[in-house]
């Protein structure tokens, strides 16, 4: 039987196109409404908060910008103004309907940002409403409720919008992702021994550094929703500061990099370190350099670091996916959890 996750995960070259399609015209429109900015704050809660780490990165390392992650509490809690003149507000919801996020970005607008929206519910969602600019992509309804076409759409957004603040990027790049995440799900690399290497774990640490954070953090929020382990992420500098300590042979370690970045080397020395300790070290990119260093390997995509996160995700998308099966647990309706999530 094919999990509607599974089915999802097989439409995200598609959904990539049509999103890029659809919002690479519209970078003089960002550029237009950013002019008047200097910083950023993204807003978002689950796996669009994620997607934000990766917006950060981005930003802050191509566009010359500095960029933060609001606490949400701050507008629907503690109902404080803060002067946000000069800030672009970026809300990130894939239904476009969680009251927290929408409230904060109006908020946000009442301080004095810019806003722009980015969501799957489309434009007449209360979200895309609320935005000066709405940045709406095209995933197609995803029924299952582990996020995974909404969650790489999200980054392919925030691409263009990195482009729309003028960062010093190749914009033909993201003309490769689809074929690369294509690529990715018809071979994501040895995944049966990486399912199996966990199956009678209780958790898994998932680490990564740089534009690989978001990676690590979804795919750990992933095992977490759908598989129930005990998944942490970390950035492996703050891994290295004193959680290296659970990593052993009972909670083994899931590594993230992309090819030729900045962050690679310390990936791979991270990963001789855990391997050096008796403990397993799953690897996800890295090229031969990091797959050789670790226990196993899961394919990473052949692409510049800074679109790398679009596809690095699919391995750990498609090894939760089939780790679920494994434990026996329905990937597309995991316990406890609903498609769209209202907090207080």
């Amino acid at each position: 039987m094919t999990t509607r996750m599974r089915t999802e995960i097989a439409e995200q070259p598609a959904a990539l196109r049509a999103t890029l399609d659809a919002l690479l015209p519209r970078t003089g429109e960002i550029r237009a409404l950013a002019e008047r900015t200097r910083q950023l704050l993204f807003i978002a809660r689950g796996t669009s908060d994620n997607a934000a780490v990766y917006g950060r990165y981005l930003v802050e390392s191509h566009a010359g910008r500095l960029a933060a992650l609001a606490a949400p509490s701050i507008a629907t809690t503690y109902k404080r103004k803060i002067d946000l003149n000069g800030v672009l507000a970026v809300a990130i919801s894939q239904s476009g309907r969680t009251e927290e996020i929408v409230e904060t970005l109006v908020w946000a607008k009442d301080c004095g940002a810019a806003t722009v929206g980015v969501t799957n519910g489309g434009p007449d969602s209360p979200l895309a409403q609320a935005a000066d600019l709405a940045l709406c992509t095209e995933a197609g309804v995803e029924k299952a409720v582990p996020a995974t076409k909404t969650y790489t759409t999200q980054l392919a957004a925030l691409a263009v919008l990195a482009l729309g603040l003028g960062a010093d990027v190749d914009a033909d790049d993201l003309a490769k992702v689809p074929d690369a995440v294509d690529k990715l799900i018809a071979d994501p690399g040895d995944l049966e021994t990486v399912v199996e290497g966990l199956a009678d774990k209780p958790g898994v640490v998932v680490s990564g550094r740089g534009m690989a954070f978001s990676t690590a953090l979804e795919t750990a929020l992933k095992l977490k929703e759908a598989c129930y382990l005990h998944a942490m992420g970390l950035s492996y500098a703050d891994l290295l500061h004193g959680p290296i300590a659970v990593v052993d042979a009972e909670t083994p370690a899931l590594l993230v990099a992309a090819e030729n970045s900045p962050t690679l080397p310390g990936t791979v020395a991270l990963a001789e370190r855990v391997v050096g300790a008796g403990a397993a070290a799953y690897t996800i990119g890295g090229g031969t350099a990091l797959a050789s260093a670790g226990t196993a390997a899961l394919n990473g995509p052949d692409l510049p670091e800074w679109v790398a996160p679009m596809g690095l995700i699919v391995p750990g998308q498609l090894l939760t996916e089939a780790l679920a099966r494994r434990l026996g647990i329905d990937p597309d309706a995991p316990r406890g959890l609903n498609k769209v999530t209202q907090t207080d």
